[in-house]
């Protein structure tokens, strides 16, 4: 597991703050100056997903952003020279949310080696159910880079004790059922979950799906998360602002700063 992330998890006991983009989203150069106001505004950790033709576990703002990074040529060769380039400028850890057929095409021990090589932290692959993860999980513990995997209120037991077993990292814990978007409000039931989270395994819990508000990350951390995902709330600025860069960092900045500065205001639960 990479050292910044398990020394971050371990020293901070504040709120965590990962905003998430899609690299190349909506072109390179501005990706990249969106990943630094992200970090000016206080992120914590960066996560950053490929664009994918499919994104089955993301709502209509990410599979636009997609679509987007896609249309400007964004290949994964070309976002890992994005990850390089943001680690040259940043020390803050950083994740990937993949989709599965990427990592095979691309070819999963190439993959997590190229991960590694740009300074990449951890990976979770969304649509990769843990029971046939076995592949990505050597090739990511070969590559000293953290495998994360998925919990939710519906999580098994069985399921939990797997992620506890095989898991680095973080768990990445839905806070809202269904693909990722804007809500009004995250589930009720997330102080279960996160407790069920801790009984099961020593790894801290990151909270994301449809957190998009400061009251919404106070409420994640009060509930025991170590931290909040935010991404279709921040991506969206980048919609708002498609021709306009200045105002799109502008948006972006304006956006995040609040929802860091309620994580880092908000003290964790001890583990």
């Amino acid at each position: 597991m990479s050292a910044r992330l398990e020394a971050l998890m371990r020293d901070t006991d504040h709120g965590l703050f990962m905003p998430f983009l899609v690299a190349g989203d909506p072109d390179f150069e501005t990706s990249l100056a969106l990943a630094g106001a992200l970090v000016e505004s206080g992120a914590d950790i960066l996560e950053l997903g490929f664009p994918f033709s499919d994104p089955v576990a993301d709502g209509p703002i990410i599979q636009a952003a997609d679509a987007r990074a896609l249309a400007a040529g964004t290949t994964p060769e070309r976002a890992f020279e994005l990850l390089a380039a943001l680690r040259a400028r940043h020390d803050r850890p950083m994740v990937l949310l993949m989709y599965f057929n990427l990592i095979l095409q691309y070819g999963v021990e190439r993959f997590y080696a190229r991960a590694r090589d740009v300074g990449v932290d951890a990976v979770l692959v969304a649509d990769l159910p843990i029971e046939m993860a076995g592949k990505v999980v050597a090739a990511a513990n070969a590559a000293g880079v953290a495998p994360v995997f998925i919990a939710s209120a519906v999580s098994t037991d069985a399921r939990l004790a797997r992620v506890a077993e095989v898991g680095r990292g973080f768990v990445y814990t839905v806070a809202h059922l269904g693909v990722t978007g804007v809500r009004d409000e995250v589930d009720g039931g997330l102080d279960a979950v996160f407790a069920r989270v801790a009984r099961t395994t020593r790894l801290p819990a990151l909270a994301g799906f449809g957190i998009s508000t400061p009251q919404h990350v106070r409420r994640v951390v009060e509930a025991g998360a170590a931290g909040a995902i935010v991404g279709s709330a921040l991506v969206r600025t980048i919609e708002e602002h498609p021709h306009d860069r200045d105002a799109a960092l502008a948006a972006m900045y304006a956006a995040a700063a609040p929802l860091a500065e309620a994580a880092h205001n908000t003290t964790r639960k001890p583990c």
